[in-house]
């Protein structure tokens, strides 16, 4: 299970004017912000994003400036293949060493939707387990071996929720990286990203254009 929530994207207009520092070209700039508040790409702009985009990193600079900021759940063993990404991001998350206690710890606190019978059953006898630690680590006065025995029992499956941020470039090297990752999570991931704003031309940059850089 991965949900993501409370996406903002931020600085497309000054990341745009970037782009055209090199050539001085600030003059064939189009774009505007909509009634809404959007920044939307003229078609001159939007042309030189894609030729940028698939003219390779050296060009494309422009896109590590436009940020992105989310709140997304996730079961821990995914965290910890995100956590590879380690340049340009930025992530803070609710605290499971603090608050692990602070509310019953019930089934729909982990990612179990791929599940087989059997195996849900396992995990709803483990979960109620889980919570008479819990219960008992509240009654006692909070002592440390209880609190021991919570956190070093709470499996993988549990899900934490981080707000994170990062920029399209960032975005583009996950992107081609876990596409095709065998974990699901990982695809819903990538669904949310062809969502962003021009992810379709900045992003994924689909091969349908051929001009030269400006």
């Amino acid at each position: 299970m991965l949900k993501v929530e409370r996406t903002a994207v931020m600085n497309l207009e000054n990341a745009m004017r970037g782009a055209r520092n090199p050539l001085n070209s600030w003059a064939r700039s189009d774009s505007s912000y909509d009634e809404n508040g959007n920044y939307i790409l003229g078609p001159n702009d939007l042309s030189l994003a894609k030729r940028l985009r698939l003219a390779g990193s050296d060009h494309r600079k422009f896109i590590r400036q436009i940020f992105v900021s989310c709140d997304v759940t996730a079961p821990l063993y995914w965290w910890k293949e995100y956590d590879t990404y380690k340049v340009a991001t930025v992530a803070n998350s609710t605290s499971t060493m603090h608050k692990i206690h602070a509310k019953p710890i019930e089934m729909d606190d982990f990612s179990h939707d791929h599940l087989t019978a059997d195996a849900q059953k396992i995990m709803e006898a483990y979960i109620q387990e889980i919570e008479k630690i819990r219960l008992r680590y509240m009654e006692n006065g909070k002592n440390k071996e209880d609190w021991y025995d919570l956190i070093e029992m709470i499996p993988e499956s549990y899900n934490q929720m981080r707000t994170i941020s990062l920029n399209y470039e960032t975005l583009v090297n996950i992107y081609f990286a876990r596409k095709n990752h065998k974990l699901d999570e990982w695809h819903t991931f990538c669904d949310w990203i062809e969502t962003l704003p021009y992810a379709k031309e900045i992003i994924l940059a689909l091969p349908d254009e051929t001009e030269e850089v400006e």
